[in-house]
């Protein structure tokens, strides 16, 4: 199997689990996602235990295997670095990991998974900027940033002190010419705001219920890859 650690692609980044598909079938929103044109997948679900969580990433596997795009769209389990390796172990196709500043060591994450395992990991909320500046590469692959606005599907994302701290696309333009990293950024995304947060040189955006929750979330992913790539 291919590793995407040196050439995976941000630029529509899909998350989803079991509670964000209004109770429709897992793999069928996964499977209308992937052939809507998402380039990247993480597997979430923080009420899932560990075999339930390794049956959702066989199934997201096989539906990015079906569609032909094993060696282009790579499949991150969001925290659990124990699954992931599961996974792998079995052969089933998962590329790595997307951890929060809570969780495992990146350093430990990177020993248990190898070197050809992607590492994501959510760049924290309070004094990002001089975070950034301070962060050292070697050992995780991209960022992930926000929010763009509130979110109702993630509602603690960029709280700090009991307040969300959203971004401005300027500051997601500053964000980005700090980075030593590939930037996603999400937080209720809408495909008003791409062109314009496309302009802030981000690699790409992240969404949940925006496909996973749409009413055809085929339709959903291919309105939003298209107006990325037209931007």
């Amino acid at each position: 199997m291919n590793s995407l650690r040196k050439t995976f692609d941000l630029s529509f980044y899909f998350v989803v689990g079991p509670v964000n598909t209004k109770g429709r079938d897992f793999g069928d929103v996964v499977r209308q996602a992937v052939k809507g044109g998402i380039t990247f997948l993480q597997v979430r679900s923080k009420v899932s235990e560990g075999r339930e969580l390794m049956a959702l990433g066989r199934i997201a596997a096989g539906e990015i295997s079906k569609a032909g795009k094993q060696d282009k769209i790579a499949l991150v389990i969001d925290d659990r670095v124990d699954v992931a390796r599961a996974l792998m172990l079995e052969g089933v196709k998962v590329d790595g990991v997307h951890l929060g500043q809570s969780d495992i060591p990146v350093e430990a994450a990177r020993q248990i998974l190898g070197e050809d395992a992607i590492i994501g990991l959510s760049a924290r909320s309070r004094d990002l900027f001089d975070y950034l500046k301070k962060f050292k590469t070697g050992i995780v692959d991209y960022f992930g940033a926000g929010p763009l606005r509130p979110s109702q599907t993630k509602p603690n994302c960029g709280m700090v002190d009991g307040v969300v701290l959203t971004r401005s696309f300027d500051e997601i333009r500053k964000l980005k010419s700090l980075s030593p990293l590939p930037v996603v950024i999400g937080g209720s995304v809408k495909a008003k705001d791409l062109p314009a947060l496309k302009a802030t040189g981000v690699d790409g955006f992240f969404v949940v219920s925006a496909v996973s929750e749409a009413n055809n979330p085929f339709e959903a992913a291919k309105e939003l890859s298209e107006i990325w790539n037209k931007s």
